[in-house]
């Protein structure tokens, strides 16, 4: 290691911590994200379970924009069970880049670790 020059050292620490830096910072965007997707979908699954407690034929109420629209039950309770698998797929794609992004940051936290445990003592 300390054959390379101190300009060389320099810029390969430098990338190495701004990889380190990048991935600490896309790792916490996307636990926030699987937070927020994760509180989305247990708010549908309550309405979920809402309307299919109601007994009976009762006109569901849809809003779009400044108005609401009649929807058949079956049709509600489709379109919400789609966006609930939406979100789910949507969960597991963030946990699966957060766990990539945690190896990525501990990959880099561990060449630091090693850079300066083998480096020269001055």
């Amino acid at each position: 290691m300390s054959t390379l020059p101190d300009d060389t050292l320099r810029k390969i620490l430098v990338q190495i911590q701004q990889t380190a830096v990048q991935s600490q910072r896309a790792l916490n965007i996307s636990r926030q994200q699987s937070a927020s997707k994760d509180r989305e979908r247990r708010i549908l699954q309550l309405t979920i379970d809402e309307i299919q407690s109601i007994e009976g034929d009762v006109n569901l109420y849809k809003g779009v924009g400044k108005m609401f629209l009649m929807v058949p039950r079956k049709t509600m309770e489709q379109e919400f069970k789609t966006q609930e698998k939406e979100l789910t797929d949507d969960i597991n794609n963030l946990n699966k880049k957060a766990k990539y992004l945690e190896k990525q940051f501990n990959d880099a936290q561990s060449q630091l670790r090693d850079i300066f445990h083998h480096s020269p003592k001055q």
